[in-house]
């Protein structure tokens, strides 16, 4: 197995094979594999679900805390508008940074498209079907996910504040 390329083979040797592939898998995390091929059907769709499920809270974190700081500025006397956004947006980024920040698997991002992996050894691999990560640098995406939560956050307390006293 080298840095640029983990694959997790599917092969059934006992009973504990299932607990193999997620050992196996975590061992690659660990090493920062740059793809990581994994070929148990199972396993592969739980970790793209897994992936999927923080790119949403991610994405649902910008994109409200983006919506609430332009209604309220567009529209600064209409909490109605912008408080539920400025709530989820800081809701979001909390969950993402308790579940998700220090996962290891969230450094990847699942590819799709086998054409545009370079260097798969498609021929060697079992199955058809199998789920490969790319390692991305994420360090952006969460810094401005985090500005924008404070941000709205701020935003909405400040408003909270200046209604109520």
């Amino acid at each position: 197995m080298s840095q640029d390329l983990a694959i997790i083979r599917e092969i059934y040797e006992h009973e504990y094979s299932t607990e193999e592939f997620e050992v196996e898998l975590d061992r690659a995390l660990v090493k920062k594999a740059q793809t990581i091929v994994i070929e148990p059907a199972r396993l592969g769709d739980d970790t793209a679900r897994w992936i999927a499920c923080g790119n949403c809270l991610h994405k649902t974190a910008v994109l409200s805390g983006l919506g609430c700081l332009v209604c309220g500025l567009l529209r600064p006397n209409n909490g109605i508008l912008f408080l539920p956004m400025g709530f989820t947006s800081v809701v979001c980024a909390g969950v993402y940074a308790i579940s998700w920040q220090f996962d290891p698997c969230c450094k990847y991002q699942v590819e799709y498209d086998l054409m545009k992996v370079p260097k798969l050894p498609l021929h060697t691999l079992t199955t058809t079907t199998p789920v490969v990560l790319i390692r991305k640098d994420d360090s952006r995406r969460k810094v401005l996910q985090n500005v924008l939560a404070i941000a709205a956050g701020s935003f909405c307390f400040y408003k909270l504040y200046k209604w109520y006293m």
